[in-house]
């Protein structure tokens, strides 16, 4: 216990030692860094006073005021003079000495007679051992006598009066101003330091913006407020534009992630005007800043512009017996296509073909719709494809400039038929050379070779000097390839369809269709003219004129080819002027309309009747002698159709006649017995006595809805079934010597109605079902003529009239479906004979223009017309329809007399009972 006490205490002794140290060590830090603050404060308080004198004038928009130049220049000698003035003092300052430190210590602490200086004090001169012991034991106990130590707090405030008074003066000042000022305090400061920027209380500038809509999309402008509004939905590639007033900066157009809009662009219009235009392409918030502030914002939606959709419609490619290849297609796109077309490549291209080789059918389209449907079927038989298979897209390219595909499709290209050897021989060389797989030497040694056989080539000069000049330019190492095979490729064509022609006509018929296929040629290439430009000036019109013109000419230089032929073979042919004179009416009428359509923008239209024209001329250069025969045959056929139509329409009129005198007579009888009903209704002004007279039919003939072949007449009273007795007795005879004589006319349209019965049935092998119907009626009507009983005939002879115009009808029918069963014709729109004239206005036994009947097969059961009497139908050409007729004032007085009239019988409820229902059908469209 004794050896180990004394160790154990110095050991406690030396720990505590340390630890009191250590205290004073942290004292001593924390000092050093009061004495720096109270040295640093009184150095920085001139330039933070200064900061705050200049933070007092921008909260009263002191500097503001100045221009953004001054206010600058401003900022920057304020600035300036701060830290110049504060990096002075600054310099000037030195690091607290240790000595005071502890003297900060001793103050802070309140300790006597300076005990920190007797830690820090050291002998003089070197002592013993011992006493060296004695004085750090001195330290340890003046060490262990400090209880508590401390640094204090920095002093800040200044020493004099004026400084102190500063002091708290100016944070008052600025916390006041700040009140006064209000929540535009931080704005205002903010705009004092940052020049170019204006303070909340300027007011906004003015501010004009709108969206307008790309070039494809049809859409309004939009216009946007400065305010949050509806969330506005735009195209995709839209245009902002915004013009901001009052404000000398230029503004800028972010959105809300911060990303520069594309196409931006920024226009000063004067000194205090900007212009500022972007595109849209994603959709976001759009925020408007100028001078530090936030004008305006607008969360707009970008729609974004998807591609075209393009796809095939059922079943394309060629058809069985057809030479065209039909091209069934839809495509749409929401804001209108521009073009459409179909890109073909060979699906099996074969060994050493060009398989880079595509051919690009292009589809007419009328505007820009959006979207559109339909089939095309261009005669490709020219191409080097006809009859192979071809892999086909639809491409379809939007007004916007996207374009969309449809899927593959895979069929085969039409082609024509020839059926001389040579003409294919020469085919095969053709098509071979055209699609890369044959050299233009073994491609000219195949064609010399076929120009040494026998044939047409040889017997021909003409066919054998295009030949030899196909070769020349084949054997010319001038001519680049590529030329050489698009003029080898037309030539060969050309030759072989000359030689196909020559193998059943002669020279001139050759020739002639020789020029048809250039004159097509030259009227759809002014068709693409027009269709590209858009242009309907008055040159377009007369080349296109000019064009049809010249192909009108070839046809008919081709027709009488073949008739001469026809003489020539001995071939029968009934009529062939008549022949001849309905071929250039069919192809008249066929250019005629071709040119409307291509005149009015109809594209699609006009090339369809450009293609009926081309499948025309096809038939026509493939038909033989005997085909004009047949097609005599039908159109002697058809114009005893339509004369027979023209008889069923004069029976018509002579029925409706007989109607009309029985019915003349009925209300002449009841007009007989009302006549004081009438007085007594006059009104006074005249009209009513002035049309009292007037028999019912006549009434509704001046008012226009008089009874016609289809309608039938006023049902006879319930009380006429009976004639009745008139009280004039040569009154009573003028009408007995009338019957006889309607009823003689009576038995003569009998007559001719079974006459006309069993000429149809001799033309067609049929018989209308409505005919017995009809002569029933007829028989019924004469047998009440001869009994006197004027009411029995009018009703007998209304159902004559209906059952013609039934049997009308059914001519039509059982002739048109004749008309299917017929070879087709080279004649374009010469189909059934069934449609003639309704009207009759052709007479009996004068023919009609065949053509005309063709164009208006379908629909002429309902031929419709509007109230002015014009045919109704949308896109019909109605140049030649005359019959339209606008009364004038006199006429509309009578008719509104005529109405009146019927309206004043229809008030006399004495009247029968089926004869007022009657009259109110007549009255109820009125």
């Amino acid at each position: 216990m004794s050896a180990g006490g004394p160790k154990t205490d110095l050991t406690a002794s030396t720990a505590e030692g340390g630890a009191l140290a250590a205290r004073l060590a942290s004292t001593r830090s924390r000092a050093a860094y009061v004495l720096w603050a109270e040295r640093l404060w009184p150095a920085l308080l001139p330039p933070a006073g200064l900061l705050g004198l200049y933070t007092l004038a921008g909260l009263l928009r002191l500097p503001q005021s100045l221009p953004d130049g001054l206010r600058l220049v401003l900022l920057l000698v304020v600035m300036g003079l701060c830290g110049w003035w504060a990096w002075r003092r600054l310099r000037a300052l030195t690091a607290p000495s240790p000595a005071s430190i502890d003297r900060r210590i001793e103050q802070a602490s309140h300790l006597r007679n300076r005990p920190l200086a007797t830690l820090t004090d050291m002998p003089v001169r070197a002592v013993a051992q011992a006493t060296s012991v004695l004085w750090e034991a001195h330290q340890q106990r003046v060490l262990a006598s400090l209880s508590t130590l401390r640094a204090g707090w920095p002093h800040l405030l200044p020493r004099t009066l004026p400084g102190r008074a500063a002091l708290v003066l100016l944070p008052v000042t600025l916390g006041a101003t700040a009140l006064l000022v209000g929540p535009s305090a931080p704005g205002r400061v903010l705009a004092a330091f940052l020049p170019g920027t204006d303070d909340p209380d300027v007011p906004l500038p003015h501010l004009e913006a709108w969206i307008t809509a790309p070039a494809y999309a049809p859409e309004a402008p939009i216009f946007l407020g400065a305010g949050a509004q509806t969330t506005p939905q735009v195209a995709e590639g839209a245009r902002l534009t915004a013009i901001v007033s009052g404000v000398a900066s230029p503004p800028q157009l972010r959105t809300a992630n911060g990303l520069v809009l594309r196409n931006e662009t920024r226009q000063q219009l004067d000194a205090h005007s900007w212009k500022l235009t972007a595109t849209l392409t994603h959709g976001g918030t759009l925020r408007l800043r100028a001078r530090g502030r936030m004008l305006a914002q607008w969360p707009v939606t970008v729609l974004p512009d998807a591609a075209p959709q393009a796809q095939w419609g059922p079943n394309p490619g060629a058809r069985k017996g057809e030479w065209r290849t039909y091209l069934p297609y839809a495509a749409s796109h929401a804001y209108g296509l521009s073009s459409l077309e179909v890109s073909l490549q060979a699906t099996h291209p074969g060994r050493g073909a060009d398989t880079a080789r595509r051919l690009t059918v292009p589809i007419p389209l009328t505007g820009h719709p959006r979207s559109t449907k339909g089939e095309i079927a261009p005669d490709l038989s020219e191409d080097p494809w006809a009859g192979l298979e071809v892999t086909g897209n639809i491409v379809a390219h939007s007004v916007s400039g996207r374009e969309g595909k449809s899927a593959p499709a895979t069929f085969r290209l039409g082609a024509r038929v020839f059926h001389a050897p040579l003409a294919r021989a020469i085919l095969d060389v053709r098509r071979r050379f055209a699609l890369g797989q044959e050299n233009r030497a073994d491609t000219a040694t195949d064609l010399e070779t076929l120009g040494t056989t026998p044939g047409p080539l040889r017997e021909h000069t003409g066919m054998f000097l295009n030949l030899a000049a196909v070769i020349a330019i084949l054997e010319d190492n001038a001519v680049d390839t590529q030329t050489a095979r698009t003029s080898t490729t037309n030539l060969l064509w050309d030759l072989a369809l000359d030689i196909e022609d020559r193998r059943t006509g002669d020279d001139a018929s050759a020739q002639a269709s020789i020029d048809i296929r250039a004159a097509q040629a030259a009227v759809a290439q002014q068709l693409a003219r027009l269709h590209e430009t858009g242009k309907q000036d008055q040159n377009a019109q007369a080349e296109l004129e000019t064009r049809l013109q010249t192909l009108k000419e070839a046809i008919s230089r081709k027709m009488q080819a073949m008739a001469q032929a026809a003489l020539r073979n001995n071939t029968a042919i009934p009529d062939l002027s008549g022949l001849s004179d309905a071929g250039n009416k069919a192809f008249s009428r066929l250019m005629k309309q071709l040119r409307s359509d291509a005149m009015n923008g109809r594209a699609e239209d006009a090339l369809k009747r450009l293609q009926d024209m081309e499948s025309a001329t096809e038939r026509m250069r493939n038909a033989t002698p005997q085909d004009m025969a047949d097609l005599a045959r039908q159109m002697l056929a058809r114009q005893k159709a339509q004369e027979q139509m023209a008889a069923l329409n004069d029976l018509s009129k002579k029925q409706m006649s007989l109607l009309d005198h029985a019915q003349s007579r009925l209300d002449e009888n009841q007009r007989a017995r009302d006549k004081k009903l009438s007085d007594l209704a006059d009104d006074g002004d005249g009209e009513a006595a002035e049309h009292a007279g007037i028999p019912m039919a006549e009434l509704l003939q001046r008012l226009g809805i008089g009874n016609t072949a289809g309608s039938a007449p006023a049902p006879a009273p319930q009380d006429q079934q009976t004639q009745p007795s008139l009280p004039d007795p040569a009154k009573a005879e003028q009408q007995a010597a009338a019957r006889r004589t309607e009823r003689a006319t009576q038995h003569a349209l009998e007559q001719a109605l079974d006459e006309l019965q069993n000429e149809f049935h001799a033309l067609t092998g049929k018989t209308p079902d409505a005919f017995p119907t009809a002569h029933d009626s007829m028989h019924a009507a004469r047998k009440a003529l001869a009994d006197g009983n004027d009411a029995s005939a009018a009703q007998a002879q209304t159902k004559a009239l209906e059952a013609l115009n039934k049997s009308r009808q059914q001519m039509r029918d059982i002739m048109q479906n004749n008309g299917k069963n017929s070879p087709p014709s080279f004649l374009p729109a010469f189909g059934s004979p069934s449609e003639g004239d309704d009207s009759g206005q052709g007479g009996a036994g004068s023919p009609q223009d065949s053509a005309d009947d063709g164009a208006q097969e379908q629909g002429r059961s309902a031929d419709k017309r509007d109230p002015l009497g014009r045919k109704l139908g949308e896109g019909q050409d109605q140049t030649e329809d005359d019959s339209t007729h606008i009364p004038d004032t006199v006429a509309r007085q009578k008719a509104r007399e005529i109405e009146q009239e019927l309206r004043r019988r229809d008030s006399d409820r004495t009247r029968p009972q089926q004869e007022l229902e009657y009259l109110d059908r007549l009255l109820k469209p009125f």
